[in-house]
């Protein structure tokens, strides 16, 4: 028995017979056709096309007039005389070759290529092809271009495969690609709801990269019914079926269910939702007494006032301060880092899954270690009133907050207490509480610290981040917005200059021969030039003023001075937003550019072990070096770098996707209600816009500004009515209605009022 099933339409497929609505009166772009005799006539422009969709449909046949005039149905001579003019254009443009005369077929301009193939449910296809081996004059390896490649040409190939293609022209010169081989599978796994008829299943899947169900023959269900939400691993996509065929791997529970919905958008980005019990069990094995030997050459700090700060719900504490008074109006300050790399070995099991990771992932309701819990939450977290090994930066300040001397060493401490980040506000607020002198000694420097970066160009992005209260089902109750306060930066400005400090305590060093020894640097570039212009033009809509040349300090100032003023009015979130957006990503390197957002010659992570793979390289790259040892290879680690860059986009696009299912779930209740907002995103297909009272944002979509016909003005983000010229831009305020909340895509839509 054969099943079909027709591609379900997409969000972009719905937009595309909007915009067909929309756009009346405007070139049509379908072939025009009218009766001639009984003969089929074609525009010159549709004449071209259909020409063209031949040729390509067909990239090996060869044709003359008479033969391409009968494949595209035209039998007028007059016609069949213009296709052979448009045949000789074509050839003259390189679009075909003329292989002898008047035989045509589509011009191939290379041979097979080879590189990724990324697929897109909105049938925008590309083709990448592999980073040439040859330099540019700069000795940089040129970013290869997206080559595009047609819904019919992609030979059933799934995002991320390796595949060999053919190039051919079109007609404006662009290459474009037809897949012929797939070389090698990526692992293809999907997450959707299950569709169960009697005899076979569908598994729907809101996924990016595919627009087509997944065939589910009913002996590879595993158990799952109609309304589960499962993993499907694609198994086959034969020739000539609409859907390509699965297996469920996994049923993760029915749909709508908390921990069954974050753990789809764990499965949906790659991510574990649970450690091997072979690894769990290693990690049990690990001794937990701290023996003689543990301490050799250990400073100890166990009778130094000693706490740690952190959010009041976090269970893996990884960093301590400490201080002391020292003689002449000096303070020793020592940054505690919870020695991870003493009990997880290089190449052991525990490591090999911790690199796997490269980091914890922090949904809304939960955390995904990256280490198994009885080290990150116990034998590793720097607990109040229990010896623990760490690694420590230890600096000698005097009162204006000036580094005299620092050390990295090895060390065992005993926390005398945990304060979250409240308890030490309210120290710092009040004068009284448990060590409150420190605290407040620890602020007074931090400040000065703070200051002192600030005036050397570093950027001040003091955001807020959107929390939901939520009960035990997991359920969102209420949202609010946790900001950055003293106690807040106070840890902040300790992790920085601990993190410059190691970085430089490499990064400045050079051997007998001159060599730098490599090392993992966290880099941050400078921003892309037209990207801040464009930024630039837009705040000055609201009547601010941007720098965009000039020494960095200069642009910095600028950007913080915009920062500033901005802070209390209605469009602050949107331009703080945008601004980082203007800002490239920070990411691993073993090449030191800086960092340009921090004003930091020299960075690196070093204080958060527990949670970051690039923390314990950092640890055992500054032990190994301490110990006279030799460079490691640059390649290896750049290529560990690259993976734990990707890995942080993963977890941090995921932790968006819970934030984002969490406002759909929030709002879901609250259809008909009307809230004030500004549009945050303009795009072809409508306008997104956030509201005030809780920063949840939804999508007004097109169709629904029926009072007049949009066009998207890219250049000004903003959409303009043609006949009454009504105007929509970016950050302006705007009244809607909750119109329907889409669980399933994490989408709100929303009315205007």
């Amino acid at each position: 028995m054969k099943i079909t099933r027709k591609k379900k339409p997409t969000s972009a497929g719905k937009q595309s017979r909007r915009n067909d609505r929309d756009t009346r009166g405007n070139k049509k772009k379908k072939a025009t056709q009218s009766a001639h005799h009984g003969k089929r006539i074609l525009k010159k422009d549709a004449l071209t096309r259909a020409i063209l969709d031949t040729f390509q449909l067909n990239p090996r046949t060869i044709y003359n007039y008479k033969q391409i005039a009968k494949a595209i149905g035209v039998e007028a001579q007059v016609q069949k005389l213009q296709t052979a003019e448009i045949l000789r254009s074509l050839a003259d443009d390189d679009v075909l070759t003329e292989t002898e005369p008047g035989r045509y077929r589509l011009n191939r301009i290379g041979e097979s290529v080879t590189g990724i193939f990324r697929r897109r449910s909105n049938g925008r296809h590309a083709f990448i092809p592999d980073t040439p081996a040859t330099n540019n004059a700069d000795g940089d390896a040129p970013t290869p271009e997206p080559i595009n490649v047609d819904d019919r040409n992609t030979a059933h190939a799934l995002d991320g495969d390796r595949v060999r293609v053919q190039l051919f022209k079109r007609r404006r010169g662009e290459p474009e690609a037809e897949v012929m081989e797939v070389l090698e599978r990526a692992p293809h796994t999907y997450v959707g709801r299950l569709e169960v008829s009697k005899n076979y299943a569908f598994l729907v899947t809101e996924d990016r990269t595919l627009s087509n169900d997944i065939f589910i023959p009913k002996a590879a269900l595993q158990g799952g019914r109609t309304g589960d939400k499962a993993i499907v691993r694609i198994v086959e996509w034969p020739e000539h079926a609409s859907n390509p065929t699965g297996e469920v791997v996994e049923v993760l529970g029915r749909a709508g269910d908390n921990d069954t919905e974050m753990h789809a958008i764990l499965a949906e980005y790659g991510l574990p939702t649970r450690y091997p019990e072979n690894v769990e069990k290693a990690a049990r094995r690990i001794p937990r007494e701290i023996t003689a030997e543990d301490l050799v050459e250990r400073e100890d700090f166990r009778e130094v006032t000693t706490f740690t700060i952190d959010p009041k719900d976090a269970k893996d504490f990884d960093d301590a301060l400490s201080i002391r008074r020292l003689t002449d109006g000096r303070w020793e300050v020592g940054v505690h880092i919870a020695d991870v790399t003493h009990y997880v070995k290089p190449g052991s099991i525990i490591d090999k899954e911790a690199y796997e990771r490269a980091t914890s992932v922090y949904l809304v309701d939960r955390t995904i270690p990256m280490l198994p819990e009885c080290l990150s939450n116990d034998l590793c977290s720097l607990r109040p009133d229990e010896e623990k090994l760490t690694f420590s930066v230890v600096f000698e300040m005097n009162e204006d907050a000036d580094i005299l001397a620092s050390r990295i060493v090895r060390t065992v401490i005993r926390s005398d207490r945990r304060f979250t980040y409240d308890e030490a506000q309210e120290a710092i607020e009040t004068g009284h509480g448990d060590f409150c002198e420190e605290i407040n000694t620890l602020n007074r420097l931090a400040k000065k610290l703070r200051e002192r970066r600030f005036a050397q160009g570093a950027i001040d992005f003091d955001r807020y981040e959107v929390k939901f209260e939520i009960d035990d089902k997991g359920r969102p109750l209420s949202v609010y917005f946790k900001e950055s306060k003293d106690a807040n930066k106070l840890i902040e400005e300790f992790m920085l200059i601990a993190n410059r400090t190691v970085a430089e305590s490499v990064g400045k060093r050079s051997d007998s021969r001159g060599a730098k020894k490599t090392f993992v640097y966290r880099i941050h570039e400078q921003p892309d030039a037209e990207k801040m212009e464009t930024f630039a033009t837009f705040v000055r809509r609201f009547g601010y003023k941007l720098k965009t040349d000039g020494s960095k300090n200069e642009i910095t100032r600028s950007i913080n001075r915009l920062l500033d003023d901005a802070k209390g009015r209605p469009e602050e979130n949107l331009i703080e937003t945008l601004a980082v957006r203007s800002m490239q990503k920070a990411r691993y390197s073993t090449e030191n550019i800086g960092h340009y957002g921090l004003a930091f010659a020299y960075y690196s992570h070093f204080t958060s072990p527990i949670r970051r793979y690039p923390d314990m390289m950092a640890h055992r790259l500054l032990v190994r070096y301490a110990n006279g040892g030799r460079s490691v290879p640059k390649d290896a680690c750049e290529e560990e770098c690259d993976h734990c860059s990707q890995m942080e986009q993963l977890a941090a696009n995921a932790e968006r996707a819970s934030i984002k299912y969490k406002q759909v779930e929030f709002m879901s209740d609250k259809i008909g209600q009307v809230f004030d907002g500004v549009i945050s995103g303009v795009t072809e297909w409508g306008l997104y816009v956030e509201l005030n009272d809780n920063k949840c944002e939804g999508l007004v979509p097109m169709r629904d500004l029926d009072d007049d016909f949009y066009d998207f003005d890219e250049a000004n983000y903003a959409l303009v009515g043609r006949r009454r010229h009504r105007t929509y831009r970016l950050g302006d305020p705007i009244t809607i209605t909750v119109e329907h909340a889409n669980l399933e895509r994490k989408q709100l839509d929303f009315r205007l009022a």
